[in-house]
């Protein structure tokens, strides 16, 4: 009786849905913005962490948006320069609510690890290293490992559906683990397999809704549905393409123009306004393949922190919610504090905007590419000369992701090298956050809390041993 009774509702929400009595809109502003302010408090995990939280929560929980729609927006997100979850935030909230309803989803889910990131700086340069925080740190770090390699198997269940794209994945990881490929290079890559097999093989490069089977079920369709007529205000038109374009170049260039009346050209700020605006736009595949850029002009070229101050950045970077790529507010802070330490009475305030500087400039192309290319890639949805590509390069992606898991493993396991010693603390901790994440489908809070709990208990431990 019960699967019937769904049945009749799903049916029923379908065909409101086809008749547009139920618009993408009808999430009321006000209760999307709650849930985006709160997103951007929980997003712990870096890009691959916090596009599985987000999924869990707008695709399998509140059903805002279809699986499928959600991937398509995905992966146009992931061919962008710059934090592809905080554009994916964007992408959704644009699409449910308009420019502003994305342009809000987008900054709420950035302005919570900003607020939290200017504090930790400051104590970060004010106190140095507590012992105590480290211990949270040391625990903390096996769990996000945990958190991506589980973002690497939910994503590739999703996704990888037939031996072709386990291939495509399979390539993709040991191009990047023993190749050392750019991401840039793997994307091209695989887009091009999938514009090939799409045309030669369309079976395999078909997109599934791996939600289809169970909707009809267990679910009610999503208010963004796979067939949703894309809404009237997401279709493209070339006179609001071009308004956006010309807004988006008016902010960055009345901010330049600002920070260089104020300041003066060579100065800091406009420095690394100018700095981050290049990161934003020429470093593509999401934020690590942005953090070798900002290590490199941030710590080489223009020497605003050391690597040891840079490595901690990301460490903090990692453990707070929001975008990894929020460690260039970490970079922003030091950069003015640091260089304003002498001479005046309260360094915070110059480190602070430091801070604000480095976040506007990384963060404006991104709603610029949203806003603009949002209308292009709506119009593509469903369409398979479009999709193949895609569905290609969201295998290569599980294939870098796990790579990144990887990667964190190694660091975490052997912060020695291989010549130096185990932690086997962190392995048990990383494998208890995997069971929790794994066999009990804990969230990602309580998961980090708990590892947080774990690292803490660690280090009184070994206090009293010491003692």
């Amino acid at each position: 009786m019960l699967t019937m009774a769904l049945a009749k509702s799903s049916a029923e929400w379908k065909s409101k849905l086809s008749q547009g009595q139920i618009e993408p809109n009808s999430i009321p502003l006000k209760e999307a913005l709650k849930f985006w302010a709160k997103l951007g408090f929980i997003s712990f995990g870096g890009p691959a962490g916090q596009i599985a939280v987000l999924h869990q929560e707008v695709v399998e929980k509140r059903r805002w948006i279809s699986e499928r729609r959600f991937l398509h927006a995905l992966n146009y997100c992931m061919l962008l320069p710059g934090p592809e979850a905080q554009q994916l935030v964007t992408y959704i909230g644009w699409l449910m609510h308009r420019s502003w309803g994305g342009i809000l989803a987008g900054t709420l889910f950035v302005l919570p690890s900003l607020f939290i990131l200017i504090g930790l700086s400051w104590v970060y340069l004010t106190f140095g290293q507590v012992p105590w925080i480290a211990a949270i740190f040391f625990g903390i770090k096996p769990a996000v490992t945990a958190i991506v390699l589980h973002a690497a198997v939910r994503i590739g269940k999703r996704t990888i559906h037939n031996q072709a794209l386990q291939w495509i994945a399979l390539g993709s990881f040991l191009a990047i683990f023993i190749l050392n490929l750019a991401f840039p290079i793997i994307v091209v890559i695989a887009a091009l397999i999938g514009i090939w097999g799409g045309k030669k093989f369309p079976q395999y490069f078909a997109q599934k809704n791996t939600h289809q089977a169970s909707d009809a079920s267990t679910h009610a369709p999503a208010i963004i549905d796979d067939h949703t007529p894309t809404p009237e205000h997401a279709q493209f038109k070339l006179q609001k393409t071009i308004a956006h374009t010309v807004t988006a170049v008016l902010f960055w260039g009345i901010s330049l123009a600002t920070l260089i009346a104020c300041f003066g050209w060579k100065t800091l700020y406009p420095q690394i306004a100018w700095f981050f605006t290049k990161a934003a736009l020429l470093t593509f595949g999401g934020a690590y393949a942005v953090l070798p850029y900002v290590y490199q002009g941030a710590v080489d070229q223009f020497q605003w922190l050391s690597a040891g101050q840079m490595i901690d950045g990301l460490a903090l970077g990692e453990t707070t919610p929001g975008p990894l790529i929020m460690v260039v507010a970490f970079v922003g802070y030091l950069a003015g504090h640091i260089q304003h330490l002498i001479g005046h009475s309260n360094p915070f305030w110059f480190g602070a905007l430091g801070a604000i500087v480095a976040t506007w400039f990384t963060f404006l192309p991104s709603f610029f590419f949203i806003l603009v290319g949002g209308p292009l890639i709506e119009s593509t949805h469903g369409k398979l000369s479009f999709t193949a590509p895609l569905t290609a390069i969201t295998a290569a992606v599980v294939g870098v992701i796990a790579n990144l898991g990887l990667f964190f493993a190694y660091h975490v396991f052997l912060p020695h090298g291989f010549g130096g010693s185990i932690s086997w603390i962190s392995i048990v901790i990383c494998v208890l956050a995997g069971i929790a994440l794994f066999k009990y489908q804990k969230g990602i809070l309580p998961v980090l809390g708990g590892c947080a709990a774990a690292g803490l208990l660690t280090y009184l431990i070994t206090n009293l041993l010491g003692a």
